[in-house]
């Protein structure tokens, strides 16, 4: 399947495609069904969409938490951002609530100064309001990449059921967009309010290449690997964001990135289970692990 702009491009409230894949009708909860492994290449993406609102961009760019820095502390920042998505989609009521006082002790410490190019705070739900619809829009097109399609009545249990990414923090159940199509809009109407200026765009052009600080292959290896990190990043940014990162796209990387996403989508139906949802299938256990040891949540 190739479409122009492939799903990226594509309204969460649009129709299934047919040619993607049957139509699925599920009768359990959805919101966990794209916690899949190969799910992890969306992260950079996500992430350049989600620093991309000034906000949140600057309160990642100056963050006083050392520790939680996604330049200098990528693997552990994943770990939070993937428990976080585990937390949202499958967590105990004790788990959230372990795991929101953890984030909250972090997000005290995130707010500007008089130096700082914009205003900010991490408890702004406005913002926090935009990481979640990252992380949706980010989930539903992982789903119709590695999984398939969704019936309509299946992409609303999961639109509802995702309403947790925001209020598992701060963000009030009101302000989540009351459906799909209102959600479309939104996404829409906070376009006009994303930029990336160069400081940004220097802090998050290392992440959409998956380098990490302190480790490099050998030449070739590593511009092959940072070639094909480029790809999938891109691929999975709408074109709005590829203009603000400034990163070239066209019909031929398109193919490139749909065979790509073709070859792992057949790997993932092909893997057992747990295969296919490892980490997050380990995570929760992993916090649980850190609650009754007393070791850092975030």
């Amino acid at each position: 399947m190739s479409i122009s702009g492939g799903h990226v491009e594509r309204p969460v409230s649009g129709p299934p495609l047919a040619r993607a894949g049957r139509p699925r009708r599920r009768t359990g909860p959805t919101l966990d069904e794209g916690l899949l492994g190969v799910a992890l290449l969306l992260g950079p993406a996500n992430v350049i969409m989600q620093l991309a609102r000034p906000g949140v961009g600057y309160g990642v760019l100056e963050s006083r938490v050392e520790s939680g820095r996604i330049d200098r502390h990528p693997i552990k920042r994943a770990r939070t951002t993937f428990t976080y998505l585990a937390v949202a989609g499958r967590g105990s009521d004790e788990q959230k609530a372990a795991f929101r006082r953890a984030v909250n002790r972090a997000h005290a410490q995130v707010y500007s100064t008089e130096e700082s190019p914009v205003a900010y705070r991490a408890f702004d739900p406005d913002l926090q309001l935009w990481v979640a619809a990252c992380l949706y829009k980010g989930g539903v097109d992982a789903h119709r990449t590695f999984v398939g399609e969704m019936d309509d009545e299946t992409a609303d249990r999961h639109y509802a059921q995702s309403m947790s990414l925001g209020t598992t923090l701060q963000v009030p159940p009101q302000m989540w967009p009351r459906d799909r199509a209102a959600f479309d809009a939104y996404w829409q109407d906070q376009l006009a309010t994303i930029h990336i200026d160069d400081a940004v765009r220097e802090y998050l052009y290392p992440i959409a290449v998956s380098r990490l600080r302190g480790l490099a292959l050998p030449g070739p290896l590593q511009r092959w690997h940072e070639g094909l990190a480029l790809l999938i990043t891109t691929g999975f940014l709408p074109q709005r964001f590829r203009d603000e990162m400034r990163l070239p796209w066209d019909d031929r990387r398109q193919r490139r990135f749909d065979r790509l996403m073709a070859a792992l989508r057949t790997a993932v139906h092909l893997s057992p289970g747990p295969v296919r949802r490892f980490p997050f299938n380990v995570l929760l256990k992993d916090l649980d692990w850190r609650i009754r040891t007393g070791r850092p949540l975030v």
